[in-house]
């Protein structure tokens, strides 16, 4: 791990001589803003490991993002480099389709303890479900973000990650109707108990993931990065920039279709992304919102 490297991607400059928590906030929030939420190995006809160095080389050396199984990984690398103690755990996401938890541990998170109190590290989960700084571990807490109000509730050894966010404003009316905007108000985002989990947790669930003709991954090619005012996402050949708007109660999105030309100009000039091979872009029907 060269951290020198990984903070000149994102863009921090600050001191890192104490694992404090302004230390973590600021982090956090300069990973989500430089490193995108993408899926688009998968339509390149790459294969996505979780190998450390294969990873940092992708992520850090090569200007691509990566999904949990990569950013968070890598996070947690980095904060061990660091001086910090992250513990990896494993979460269900949930479906707001049919309100309920996945099968399985889908997604990876990162739990970090700072003077006795821990908190939740997620550096990619994307779109408007993306917190912005780490959360406290405590719960019925609202935890106001730019994003909206995020809070945890524990169920006993479940903890359930949920948000409350604003009305979606869609200024081009084509896309007023489109199964990509979230209307809800409050939804639930995913669970976790507090169990430790390796690598080998999610080795087998990164496979599937990324070859079941079923999975949302292999139905939809995402790319997804935090703004200063909000975040930019292409869904297939849907591009949108959301601006938050505090103030009015509504979340501004200006949403159009691109073409397969545009593309590659795209990812390089709005999310700073370099593909090494050919995206086949892909938004085929799947339960998934921005």
């Amino acid at each position: 791990m060269n951290l020198e490297e990984y903070f000149k991607r994102i863009g921090f400059y600050g001191p890192f001589s104490k694992p404090d928590l302004e230390t973590l906030n600021q982090v956090h929030k300069h990973h989500v803003m430089s490193i995108p939420f993408e899926n688009l190995s998968i339509h390149c006809g790459e294969k996505i490991t979780m190998d450390h160095e294969l990873i940092f080389n992708k992520i850090v050396r090569s200007n691509r993002g990566g999904w949990c199984c990569e950013n968070n990984l890598l996070f947690a690398w980095v904060l061990k480099e660091m001086g910090y103690n992250p513990v990896t755990l494993g979460s269900r996401v949930y479906n707001n389709t049919i309100n309920q938890f996945g099968p399985i541990d889908s997604h990876l998170i990162n739990k970090v303890v700072i003077d006795g109190t821990a908190y939740i590290a997620d550096v990619s989960f994307g779109v408007s479900s993306q917190i912005w700084h780490p959360l406290e571990l405590v719960s019925g807490k609202d935890q106001p973000q730019s994003p909206g109000v995020f809070r945890l509730i524990q169920d006993g050894d479940l903890w359930t990650l949920e948000k409350t966010g604003r009305k979606p404003l869609v200024l081009n009316e084509a896309f007023t109707n489109s199964p990509l905007v979230d209307k809800s108000p409050t939804k639930k985002i995913y669970g976790f108990t507090l169990v430790p989990r390796g690598v080998d947790h999610f080795l087998e669930t990164s496979h599937c993931l990324q070859t079941d003709p079923k999975s949302l991954f292999t139905n939809k090619s995402i790319c997804s990065l935090q703004t200063a005012t909000g975040f930019r996402a292409l869904i297939g050949w849907t591009f949108s920039e959301v601006t938050y708007n505090n103030q009015d109660g509504f979340d501004v999105l200006d949403m159009k279709d691109i073409s397969d030309d545009d593309v590659d100009k795209v990812l390089k000039e709005m999310f700073n992304v370099l593909l090494a091979n050919k995206l086949v872009p892909k938004n085929n029907k799947a339960g998934y919102t921005i």
